[in-house]
């Protein structure tokens, strides 16, 4: 796929409205749905411009989708005319088994579910919501019954590092599909307390990589690309010993393979308003569908076009010799330090022509002093 031409997932933000409060929410959302939101018309509208990309993966999401009255019809149009249609609903109950029959019934490709805790002490306070992740799971065992593809959504943060461990034992029980593993991104409720260190995040990875070797699911990063370049890492190092690689650690799955996209690269982002974005995690308007034609803005506004040229990158980041395969979440550089091709402040790697770079730096200042 020309990620230039078309992007691989395009995510719809259908409301602001739930009835959570998380930690980090990117939306920030509330409890009441805004009436600036789409109208299903222009919902379906935009369906179709999305149809034109390829098509996409096209992501429901919110805030809670289920706030809104429409959200089965709308699974119903887009897998009419040919979308592959997936749904992220909050833990809650407004999701209930004869809900989730219709949504299967209405040709929904994947439920995903937020899972940011083992336990409910430690999802329920991400969350903000007492019982969500009784919920939650309820949910996932629910849509299995149904017949219906899942996958888990995590958030990495301060608050649930140390239940990793026990996150992957947990993910072994669900029978997912997909593992998706984001890592926090400082806008909304987010903030930079909540964020691990970049050496945490390698530790992380290298732990990820290693559950993929085994695991029933396949593991995604979001927000965390540097992961991409630990499994080709890994996978360098594994080959020269002469191993056999039983999974490539890359999602391979009918909705979850692709390369690696990034914020604006394969990847697009509309909000309830109707707005464009690269991501949701990086709150930069490049245009309107009730206004601008989606495929035009992705394939030429500048800055899309500007996040797809690893080029442009700076910084560590611009030294790096994984900068095609990585590029580092340009929603963190931006949301840490307003430029949107500075270098990913929690990326642990030393890129061999930047460590040369320093050392280069230190000689200089060192043959200056002398």
């Amino acid at each position: 796929m020309d990620f230039n031409t078309n992007p691989f997932i395009v995510i719809w933000e259908t409301t602001q409205a739930c009835d959570l409060a998380c930690l980090h929410c990117r939306a920030s959302a509330h409890a009441r749905r805004d009436p600036r939101e789409l109208s299903t018309a222009e919902a379906c509208q935009l369906m179709d411009q999305v149809r034109g990309l390829g098509p996409p993966l096209f992501v429901l999401t919110g805030g809670d989708p289920l706030k809104r009255s429409d959200t089965v019809s709308l699974v119903e149009y887009g897998t009419s005319i040919g979308l592959r249609v997936a749904l992220t609903p909050s833990g809650t109950p407004l999701m209930t088994p004869a809900v989730l029959a219709s949504l299967r019934d209405a040709g929904l490709a994947r439920l995903a579910v937020s899972l940011d805790g083992s336990r409910e002490d430690v999802h329920d306070r991400f969350r903000g919501v007492p019982g969500s992740f009784a919920w939650s799971v309820r949910m996932l065992h629910a849509a299995r019954d149904l017949g219906l593809s899942t996958q888990v959504n995590t958030t990495i943060s301060r608050d649930n590092l140390a239940d990793v461990e026990q996150l992957i034992a947990l993910m072994h029980g669900l029978d997912i599909a997909l593992w998706s593993v984001f890592v926090v991104v400082p806008t909304g409720r987010g903030h930079a307390g909540q964020l691990p260190t970049a050496d945490e995040l390698e530790a992380l990875f290298e732990r990820l990589y290693e559950v993929s070797l085994t695991s029933p699911f396949d593991i995604k990063t979001t927000a965390a690309p540097h992961y991409r370049r630990v499994v080709l890492q890994r996978q360098r190092a594994r080959r020269r010993e002469g191993a056999q690689l039983p999974n490539d650690g890359v999602p391979h799955d009918a909705i979850g393979r692709s390369r690696g996209v990034n914020d604006g690269n394969g990847f697009v982002f509309v909000s309830h308003r109707g707005e464009i974005y690269p991501s949701g995690f990086l709150p930069s308007r490049a245009g309107n569908v009730r206004t601008d034609d989606l495929a035009h803005i992705y394939r030429t506004h500048p800055l899309f076009t500007s996040l797809r040229d690893a080029d442009r990158l700076e910084g560590k980041c611009g030294s790096c010799e994984f900068k095609w395969v990585c590029g580092g979440s340009r929603s963190r550089a931006f949301a840490l330090t307003g430029n949107v091709h500075a270098a990913d402040p929690l990326c642990a790697y030393m890129p061999t022509a930047w460590a040369a770079l320093a050392a280069g730096d230190s000689a200089t200042i060192g043959g200056s002093a002398a």
